[in-house]
């Protein structure tokens, strides 16, 4: 009875917080909310931090325009704590060119996160427009956020990075559901899952039965867990025949990685790597029928090198084809300088013949290109990469050929994290490959992150991936979203596997974002019937 009091005590301390302790209440409740990202996976920590911004946006109340200012403020407030320590890692990539780039650090840890809360304060000022009481605030709440997650995913190219539908991916199990609704189905049950405990507080007069909304939430896990395991008996790894992956983990450091005069240098490791011994009966690279190199690998347009398309040839054994990350130059007339380039996936034959090519289409904002380039360059800006005028986006993704195995789907470095742009529902792959360069971002957690959205994306899609990190993590998972084989962070070696065998194409993957587009519009539509309702009463 106490304890109880004590509790009602604080909840009514929360609600009725003001000025700069709402904002720090707000802002604590975000940072641990980030516990729940990988490679924590902390989620229960949401059953505490979620009720807290509902009981915030209960107090919002107080304030003019019917709260929706308040509500706005404290979820900027949550959204800085929460994408502050869960994306502090981009400061590593101002760091790789400390004379050039340092000085952006600040702007970078802090400034990205300030944007992306806004769209976590649009979230809270939607729920608090059509705040309801009871439960249904929650369904509101889960409906409005997984709106502004959306739009985050979307708005100036996009950044769905840390969706808080990923903390319903770990353990493995829970993850299975995203088959059927995907990332914004999943964000969408995380929030109504996890801010269901705020209604224990409303009390049990005129019929209310608070505790109805944390059981079905605990339910729900339950029945999320039981499919989950049920799918993963159904789906084992099953293997495609006579194809054997060799994944060449470099773990370069980027001031070598993008160094022309270390060509020779670069090269040789590569080579020497590719072809070593991963065990007493290996032979090298003779064991595989297909090798996978990082992105950008080199420190210099491949293609236009004769020595380096000579030294794969001699690597690659007749039958066995190499599979690399490369920047590359436009097509242009002899003579002509190469200002900008394509960042691109080659498939190399063993006689050095290039079998085909992608370029990235999805490039990444002041990495590899500056939003209104020309107007930002001449005020001295520059973005990571230093190719002036930004590469060049490639014109669509599309499955490329490789011999003697299934179809892939390329995705370079964070085209994994959209999962609206990854595979055509009339045109489906056989597997999908992620190269990337986790390497700007140290030992920190941004590649463990960046791996459990490229394993979500396995999930949803009812395919394998590959993937090729050039400091990790490099990793082989299943359709079902199993690592079959894995190389850690900041290691150096090969990884050899057998390529896992797509299964049928998911709900997800048949219907899209569909069912969390419903999911969204039953959740409004229950809160705005309840607001008419209590209007009426």
């Amino acid at each position: 009875m106490i304890f109880a009091d004590k509790l009602r005590a604080a909840v009514l301390a929360i609600i009725l917080s003001w000025g700069w302790k709402r904002a720090a209440i707000a802002l604590v409740a975000g940072a641990l909310s980030a516990l729940a990202m990988a490679p924590f996976n902390a989620w229960p920590m949401l059953f505490l931090t979620f009720p807290v911004m509902v009981w915030l946006t209960d107090g919002a109340g107080a304030g003019r325009w019917r709260g929706v200012p308040a509500a706005a403020m404290a979820g900027w407030w949550f959204g800085l704590g929460y994408f502050v320590p869960g994306l502090y890692w981009i400061g590593y990539a101002f760091l790789v060119d400390a004379p050039t780039f340092a000085w952006l650090l600040p702007f970078a840890v802090l400034g990205l996160p300030a944007y992306l809360a806004l769209f976590t304060a649009l979230g809270f000022a939607l729920a608090r427009l059509i705040w309801a009481a009871g439960a249904s605030r929650v369904i509101g709440l889960a409906a409005s956020l997984t709106i502004s997650e959306w739009l985050r995913g979307q708005a100036l190219s996009g950044f769905p990075w840390n969706a808080f539908g990923y903390a319903l991916t770990e353990p493995l199990a829970l993850a299975q559901t995203a088959s059927l609704i995907g990332l914004w189905g999943l964000t969408f049950l995380s929030v109504a899952i996890f801010a269901s405990p705020a209604t224990l507080i409303d009390g049990s007069s005129r019929g209310r039965k608070p505790w109805i909304a944390p059981v079905t939430a605990l339910a729900l896990l339950v029945a999320m867990g039981i499919f989950g395991g049920l799918r993963l008996s159904m789906h084992p790894t099953a293997l495609v025949a006579n194809v054997k992956l060799r994944i060449m983990q470099p773990n370069l450091q980027q001031d070598v990685k993008f160094n022309y005069a270390a060509k020779a240098e670069v090269m040789q490791r590569y080579l020497a790597l590719s072809d070593r011994a991963s065990g007493p009966q290996s032979t090298g690279v003779r064991d595989a029928s297909i090798l996978i190199w990082p992105e950008s690998a080199f420190p210099f347009f491949l293609t236009r090198e004769a020595d380096a398309m000579a030294q794969i040839a001699d690597l690659l054994p007749k039958g066995t084809i190499l599979i690399t990350g490369s920047v590359r130059a436009p097509d242009l007339p002899p003579g002509t300088r190469v200002t900008r380039a394509y960042n691109s996936i080659y498939v190399i034959d063993h006689d050095g013949s290039v079998l085909s090519i992608y370029d990235k289409v999805h490039l990444v904002p002041f990495g590899e290109y500056l939003p209104f380039q020309d107007w930002m360059e001449k005020l001295g800006f520059v973005q990571l990469t230093r190719v002036q005028g930004g590469f060049i986006p490639g014109t669509r993704r599309r499955p490329m050929e490789v011999p003697n195995a299934p179809r892939m789907l390329p995705l370079i470095c964070y085209e994994t994290i959209f999962p609206d742009e990854i595979v055509s529902r009339d045109d489906r792959p056989g597997w999908m490959i992620n190269l990337t360069n986790d390497g700007w971002f140290g030992n920190s957690t941004g590649p463990y992150q960046h791996l459990q959205q490229a394993r979500v994306r396995a999930i949803e899609q009812g395919l394998p991936l590959v993937r090729a990190a050039n400091t990790g993590i490099s990793a082989v998972i299943d359709p079902a979203g199993r690592i079959v084989a894995r190389l850690g962070l900041g290691v150096e070696g090969v990884l050899d596997s057998a390529l896992p065998t797509a299964i049928a194409p998911t709900i997800y993957a048949r219907l899209g974002d569909l069912p969390a587009a419903v999911m969204v519009a039953a959740g409004l539509l229950v809160v705005l019937r309840r607001r008419v309702a209590k209007r009426t009463s």
